[in-house]
């Protein structure tokens, strides 16, 4: 098989190509930088590109000819107040690798979706596929997912002879993530030992999240790569993660704040450019619902080996001790890292990209 990846050097991306070491496949990674030649990492035939490019598409097309799927992870986190930079690569990139695999024959496409693509109004409860898809208003990480989709229906009416999957996965950890998550969430110049620092956690106690390890999210992807079935797949661990989950994963007491307090506050300090994470992220964690996993389970034969408490103590874990992968995506987020980004780029609440 010969398979193209977008975000290939990404949390799920560096995990796929671990699991695909050992396989017979022939691996294009597509990613804005380059890794080092390293396991995972070497092996594959690297392209930088960015999807949100203006000649992305047909880049892209030249990069698909002779491939017979394409997995597409690639997805912009940061800057969260470029909104224009963000909706250009999480729609207008989704668009270009489905354009791209229609110009090129490419026969199957696996996209990398969201359960923040569900409607709010299901909180605490489980849906299945065909659930309402809009997204959550005041994310842009939701309503750009949703709208991903549904670009994606409309290449479908015109290429029905293309396989589509779209995975839904709920909040996915891991270890090797908690260096980049800390860039994503902390300001340069904040330490990373903080994060062993925090005593009290404030948050309504309503909170229950579904998540799903990265690892077994590689799965899915495997699973959907030779399954003859398209459309859309929920991934959840069978247990949500709740308040109690993060007492244990932080090691420190919950304490009693409503969200629309917490959503507040955290506008005020996102607009007084104090940190770099939009408020939307907190509707999202209190809008998105559980998610039956059915569909998954009988059609991709997928089971999820961790629960999701256990992903949230691992990629907490990662958080504490910097855990990293060799990709610029993953890389260590160390002290002269963190000085040379602001110095080049600003601050991660102003930058460019991440």
């Amino acid at each position: 098989m010969r398979l193209a990846v977008t975000g290939a050097t990404g949390n799920v991306g560096t995990t796929l190509l671990r699991r695909l070491a050992d396989e017979d496949v022939e691996i294009v990674g597509i990613a804005r930088r380059r890794p080092p030649a390293a396991a995972p990492y070497d092996g594959v035939d690297w392209h930088e590109l960015d999807i949100a490019d203006a000649d992305a598409e047909d880049r892209l097309t030249t990069l698909f000819d002779g491939v017979d799927a394409v997995v597409h992870l690639a997805i912009g986190f940061q800057p969260m107040r470029d909104r224009d930079y963000l909706r250009r690569t999480n729609v207008g990139g989704t668009e270009a690798v489905a354009a791209a695999v229609g110009r090129a024959g490419v026969g199957r496409l696996v996209h990398m979706s969201s359960s923040g693509i569900y409607s709010p109004g299901a909180y605490g409860r489980e849906v299945d596929e065909t659930y309402s898809r809009e997204g959550v208003a005041n994310s842009t990480y939701s309503v750009d997912k949703a709208a991903a989709e549904h670009a994606l229906d409309r290449f479908e009416v015109n290429h029905q002879g293309t396989i589509v999957v779209r995975l839904r996965p709920g909040l996915i950890g891991q270890y090797a993530f908690g260096s980049a998550l800390l860039r994503y969430s902390l300001p340069d110049l904040v330490p990373s030992w903080v994060v062993d620092r925090i005593p009290v956690l404030p948050m309504d106690r309503s909170i229950t999240v579904p998540a799903v390890s990265t690892s077994d999210v590689a799965d899915a992807i495997l699973a959907s790569l030779t399954c003859d079935s398209s459309g859309a797949f929920n991934l959840s661990a069978p247990t949500p993660v709740r308040t109690k989950d993060f007492e244990d994963a932080m090691s420190a007491r919950a304490v009693e704040v409503p969200r629309s307090i917490m959503r507040t506050a955290a506008a005020a300090i996102f607009t007084a450019r104090l940190q770099s994470v939009h408020p939307g992220w907190i509707d999202l964690a209190y809008e998105t619902p559980l998610l039956n996993t059915e569909r998954a389970r009988t059609t991709l034969k997928w089971a999820p080996t961790l629960d999701g408490p256990a992903v949230l103590a691992e990629t907490i874990k990662g958080v504490r001790h910097g855990a990293s992968a060799a990709s610029p995506a993953l890389r260590e987020r160390t002290l002269v890292d963190r000085l040379a980004s602001t110095l080049r780029r600003g601050p991660v609440s102003r930058r460019r990209e991440p």
